[in-house]
């Protein structure tokens, strides 16, 4: 699996298009990096980029981009909402996809190396890529922000880890670190107030308040037996918390980062601010998200509202995101594209979703077409695709029934089964495609010589055993949503009996057309024991289909 991390660079600047589109194009002009968003905030007077990449392009992309911000932002004259210390205020590197945390740490330490010894910049190493400890924690690195930063330079302890302990007055000071994911995360109130906003975040972040006697505003501060402040801490994990006013809104936010979303999730972050708003007279309007966010942060978001309304879980992906959406408020400021926002769907291949993502009538025309692909086996599993889908409308329908309100959890759980199948069965279609193709490449391997002949066999072969592999997770797939299908009919609203067994149809069918696609694969492979092997397994499901898909058609003529 080849190594994927992710940059995210905080630039002092968010007012200036010229100077994001030249920021822009750096990171772009660096081979086998991808810009993925770039976020504004004009009361900020910041603007996150977020790259994705290899190690050494995004570490390459990450210098360049420092360097341009270096000659372009001029501190001297910034001005905004947000705590800040230099042009590039910050630079994390995240790991996505292959790659550990050590790793990730090691590549932080040469891009500040770096930066610091090529462009004269103090670094500052923050997070898990910090060298002392007192510096993991960002707030701490960058108090006293960019006016104090010269004093702060002067101070042994503050030395920095890369570059000169010397204040560069147009620059300022970088802090690059590595984390993991963190979700930049503001909720709206319905106040100007940055004094009531701040009483709402002392109560959610982690760190809490200061804690007082009496009166927690004007009351004397508590202290423990060294003379230190007492904390008392909020309500939670993992979050950091500040009230400001953004007078592009009009409004007062709590602004958060999420630093461990497995820790607090994003739902529970918005309702832990709603419900300390309501206890201060306030209410919540909505929310923002600054950069890119995970997709399974929304869909735990959508779920939660769901249940919470008492509504069936088992719908597309999508509906669950856009109920998300809707609940958290995000689309309150600006529009909220997910396809924008949401960073699976921003690495997503084009090329793997060819098919599924033509509308019916284009997909019927490719299908039609003089091209072999797509061919019998894509159209077998976009069967069992509706099969299953099928089986899912009836849970859901039956979810919703007056006076079934105590069978919801039963509906929704099979409801969610078929919504996986389904989605299961919709990506084997592009992939049957691909299994064919590939097929298509082995036989057009040369053969000229012993070596390249014997080379181009070994392809052929492995190409068809995939390409049987492909339909028999069809026909597994199909058979397993006769479950759901059997359940439905059983237990699903008496009205909507007809569309399961269209259900039970489809599902028959895709199994039907995959197992040929098995057979015909197959021809030609006796000597080869991995395809005699699936041969025998397709067989063994074909039998148990025909078998169950009989039984419960009898039963189904017997209730009608």
């Amino acid at each position: 699996m080849q190594q994927l991390i992710e940059c995210v660079p905080n630039f002092s600047e968010g007012r200036n298009p010229a100077v994001l589109d030249a920021l822009a194009e750096e990171i772009r002009r660096v081979e086998g990096v991808r810009l993925l968003d770039v976020d504004p905030g004009e009361a900020t007077n910041r603007t996150v980029f977020t790259f994705v990449g290899a190690p050494e392009p995004v570490v390459e992309a990450a210098f360049r981009a420092i360097k341009k911000a270096m000659a372009l932002i001029d501190m001297r004259k910034h001005s905004g909402a947000h705590p800040r210390m230099g042009a590039t205020d910050v630079c994390p590197l995240i790991p996505v996809r292959g790659i550990s945390m050590e790793e990730t740490v090691a590549w932080a330490h040469r891009l500040a190396k770096r930066v610091g010894e090529e462009l004269g910049l103090p670094v500052y190493c923050y997070e898990q890529a910090a060298q002392v400890p007192e510096r993991s924690n960002l707030a701490t690195v960058r108090a006293g922000e960019y006016e104090g930063l010269e004093k702060k330079l002067k101070q042994s302890q503050w030395a920095p880890d890369y570059g000169p302990a010397a204040f560069h007055a147009g620059a300022g000071a970088t802090a690059i670190g590595a984390r993991n994911f963190l979700v930049a995360y503001n909720v709206n109130l319905n106040t100007t107030s940055v004094r009531r906003a701040n009483s709402v975040a002392f109560d959610v972040r982690e760190k809490g308040r200061v804690k007082r006697e009496g009166n927690p505003i004007t009351g004397q501060t508590v202290l423990d037996a060294e003379g230190n402040q007492v904390w008392e801490p909020g309500m939670l994990k993992s979050v950091k918390a500040i009230g400001w006013y953004i007078e592009e809104y009009g409004l007062a936010q709590i602004s958060m980062n999420l630093t461990d979303i497995s820790t607090t999730k994003v739902h529970e972050a918005f309702d832990a601010v709603c419900a300390s708003a309501e206890r201060r007279g306030l209410r919540v309007t909505g929310s923002e998200l600054v950069g890119l966010i995970p997709k399974q942060a929304l869909l735990d978001a959508g779920l939660h509202y769901l249940k919470k309304q008492g509504r069936s879980t088992g719908l597309p992906e999508r509906e669950i995101i856009r109920i998300a959406v809707k609940s958290l408020g995000l689309d309150e400021l600006k529009p909220f594209d997910p396809d924008k926002k949401v960073i699976e769907y921003l690495l997503e291949d084009p090329n793997q979703k060819r098919l599924i993502s033509k509308t019916v009538e284009s997909f019927a025309f490719e299908t039609a077409s003089e091209s072999p692909a797509p061919g019998g086996g894509s159209v077998a599993a976009l069967a069992g695709a509706l099969g299953a889908s099928l089986g899912t409308m009836v849970a859901n329908l039956s979810a919703h029934k007056r006076g079934w309100d105590d069978r919801i959890e039963f509906f929704s759980g099979w409801a969610e089964r078929g919504q996986a199948l389904s989605e299961k069965l919709l990506g084997l279609v592009d992939e049957d495609t691909r299994a064919f193709e590939a097929i298509m490449d082995a036989f057009s391997m040369p053969k000229q010589s012993e070596w390249e002949t014997k080379t181009r066999k070994q392809a052929i072969e492995a190409a068809t055993v995939q390409a049987m592999r492909i339909p028999m997770e069809v026909m597994q797939s199909c058979l397993e949503g006769l479950e759901s299908a059997e359940a439905m009919i059983e237990e699903g609203m008496a009205s909507s009996l007809s569309d399961a067994v269209v259900g039970v149809w489809m599902l028959r069918a895709g199994l039907q057309g995959a197992y040929l696609n098995v057979k015909i694969n197959g021809k030609g492979m006796e000597s080869n024991a991995e395809a005699q092997t699936l041969l025998e397994e397709c067989k063994a499901l074909e039998a148990t289909m025909e078998i169950k898909a009989r039984e419960l058609l009898e039963r189904v003529g017997k209730k009608l």
